[in-house]
Parts: structure tokens; sequence; C-alpha cells
């Protein structure tokens, strides 16, 4: 891969993974558009790994509450807290992500899904759910209250975006903002989501880079990851501020003209 090719992948995944826009759909659409080669799972993974290095700095306080409810757990310190509250949540919102996205991955189903179609109806309908959602709901939950029967249903949630063009994000903010949750609170517990998410994928497309042997892709991966941390850090601050005192109406319109220019282009 080229210098330009890995850079371009890199910048927009920083950018597009935390804001509700499909960091995904966007990785899938720079071969499509630009007539480069595909890039791969393993480079989407390795630029997704520079993200979780971004949202892990970013929220960095929440983090270490995590691993200290992971240690009190380990000591059988079980005395309810909101750390622990929060270390469950997460845990429980994981799981149907990591079961269905694994059998997408083992039976091939996820490259079936990889095409402008596919992207530009999600982006367009999942899009307009988020502003509708946004619209209709109050602002009064904040993160500490996030219940294990809200973690089921906003992990339910995450599988939809195995769908490209759906938006982890996306659907996860939308999820949480139809529970009550407030923009930023919304935005908060999704980055978290992440995490394990990214983490989990990380590790089993780490493995097959290993196994690979591949010193090339090894480095193209590194240097993606790096540069993908940054933009996503950037991203990251520049959203949280955004979302202090805006809605999500900006999003929603890109996401919508992004959809109905993919739609030309596949159908015309």
């Amino acid at each position: 891969m080229g210098l330009l090719h890995i850079f371009v992948l890199a910048v927009v995944q920083g950018i597009t993974e935390f804001l509700p826009i499909s960091s995904s759909g966007h990785l899938i659409l720079v071969p499509v558009l630009t007539d480069w080669p595909d890039q791969g799972i393993l480079i989407d993974v390795a630029v997704h790994v520079g993200t979780l290095g971004a949202v892990m700095f970013y929220f960095r306080r929440d983090v270490a509450g995590l691993f200290r409810a992971i240690w009190q757990l380990l000591t059988f310190n079980h005395h309810k807290n909101e750390e622990q509250g929060l270390f469950w949540a997460l845990v429980v919102a994981t799981v149907p992500v990591v079961i269905v996205g694994g059998i997408l991955s083992l039976s091939g189903w996820n490259d079936m899904l990889r095409s402008a179609e596919v992207i530009g109806w999600a982006s367009i309908i999942f899009g307009l759910l988020l502003y509708v959602v946004d619209l209709k709901s109050p602002q009064k939950d904040d993160l500490g209250q996030v219940t294990l029967r809200q973690a089921v249903w906003l992990g339910l949630a995450q599988v939809l975006a195995l769908i490209p063009g759906t938006s982890r994000s996306g659907i996860t903010m939308t999820a949480a903002r139809g529970m009550g949750f407030s923009r930023v609170a919304a935005a908060r517990f999704s980055m978290l989501m992440s995490i394990p998410t990214i983490l989990a994928a990380g590790l089993i497309e780490g493995a097959k880079l290993y196994h690979s042997g591949s010193v090339t892709l090894g480095m193209d991966a590194l240097f993606s990851a790096t540069l993908a941390f940054f933009a996503a850090l950037l991203a990251i601050a520049g959203l949280m501020a955004w979302l202090k005192r805006a809605s999500m109406a900006p999003f929603v319109w890109y996401r919508v003209a992004l959809g109905i220019g993919l739609l030309c282009w596949v159908y015309l």
C-alpha cells in the first residue's frame, strides 16, 4: 500500500469512528471511489485499534475506573458501586455483537455486505432514525444510571452496526437517546462500548496478521493505527464539545446526502 492510501484510510477512520456516520462504510467506500485495491479486513482493524487507543486516552478516568472494578471483582470485593455497574453494563452490551460478529466472520457473510448499495440504504434509514429519536427524546439520565436491562438493548442495537453504513456509534447513540439519556451521556457510553468491541476484533485479526508473517503488512498496519489515533482524538473532542450545545442534525443530513449520492451512483 502507498503512503497516500494509508494516510487517507487512517484519517477517514479516525474522523468517522466516533461520529455517527459509519466508519466501516467510509472505509469500504475508499477503494470503491478511488479505484485503489480494497485494503482488506486487517487494515480496517488496524485503524480501528488506533481509534481504540484514542478513546481509551480521552476517557482515561473511566477506563481507570473499569480497571479498578475488574480488580475489585478479582479480589472478591463485590460491594456494588458505580464503576462495577458500568463494567457489567459494558460486558452485557458487548456479548451480542461478539456472538453475531463471530458468526458472520466465520461464515464469510460480512464480505457480502461490503457494497455501496448496502451502505447507501443503511446510511439513510438509520440516519433518519437517529434524527427522529434525538428530536423526540428527553435528556434526563446520566451515565451512572445504565441498568443491565438497558445494556442488553444497547448491545442488541450494536449488532445492527455489523451492516456497513449503519454506524456503531450512531445506532448505539440512537438507542441510548431513546432511553432518555442526554446526548453527551449517550455519546460517552457509546464510545466506552467501542473499547471491548474493537479490542475483540483487534485480537482476532491481529492473530491472523501474526500468522501471515507479512512484515510489510505489519508496518502498514502500525502506521495506519498511529495516524488513526491522532485523527480520532480530535474527532472525539470535537463531538463531545458539539453535543453539549447542539443536536445530531448535521450528522444526519450528511448521512442522507451521502446515501442519496451513493444510491444514484449505483442505480443510475
